[in-house]
């Protein structure tokens, strides 16, 4: 059965907790921080349905993950690339995948079933043949031949692979060397860069208005 959630709020006024809950699985008859009854605030209300505009499928676009450790930021990447549109995941390197990792479902929430991916042991072999076959390889990664983001403007309409690497080591210095542009996103505050995860988002949605 599907999700129904619904905002409850405990009936106990010097406690007031309102937090959602899906009352198909769970009866929610107490509040879990004082005990007492609890009343449903809200009726629930459907979501949009997932439909990505027809023009944003007009260029492929793919992601490659380059020794990515953590199965957490695996499984967001995942749901982002899902949401943005994208065709394909390859998981390189120590990447785990969710053949072999199920805590990656936790953070994918259904992605990893929805987004076609495939494991491959070594990130340059792979990134060479994705070169002979015609795609275009993006790399994020602050580095001295980066561009900003923001200032970067695709001249055809070839198949987009976007790499992001290992933290802390960052993408791997032959793939940046092999790839068709490098780009980082704008840091404004004390640290020289974000979790990997939100990176791909950030880039992933940017590449995709864009291409």
């Amino acid at each position: 059965m599907s999700a129904d959630f619904h905002f409850v709020e405990c009936t106990n006024d010097k406690c007031r907790l309102r937090f959602p809950l899906d009352l198909n699985a769970f009866e929610g008859k107490y509040c879990p921080r004082c005990g007492s009854g609890l009343r449903v605030a809200t009726v629930s209300a459907p979501g949009l349905p997932a439909e990505l505009p027809s023009d944003y499928s007009r260029v492929p676009m793919l992601g490659l993950l380059d020794n990515i450790r953590s199965s957490h930021n695996v499984g967001s990447i995942f749901r982002s690339a899902d949401g943005a549109g994208f065709k394909h995941l390859y998981l390189c390197g120590i990447t785990p995948t969710p053949a072999q990792n199920p805590e990656i479902g936790k953070t994918a929430l259904g992605a990893e079933q929805a987004l076609d991916w495939s494991y491959h042991p070594n990130a340059l072999d792979l990134a060479k043949q994705l070169k002979t076959e015609g795609r275009k390889l993006i790399a994020l990664e602050r580095a001295t031949q980066s561009m900003p983001i923001q200032e970067f403007h695709p001249s055809s309409q070839q198949a987009c692979v976007l790499i992001v690497g290992n933290e802390p080591a960052g993408v791997d210095p032959e793939m940046l060397e092999m790839a068709d542009q490098v780009l980082s996103l704008p840091m404004l505050g004390t640290k020289e860069s974000l979790n990997v995860s939100i990176s791909f988002s950030i880039a992933a949605y940017w590449l995709r208005l864009i291409t």
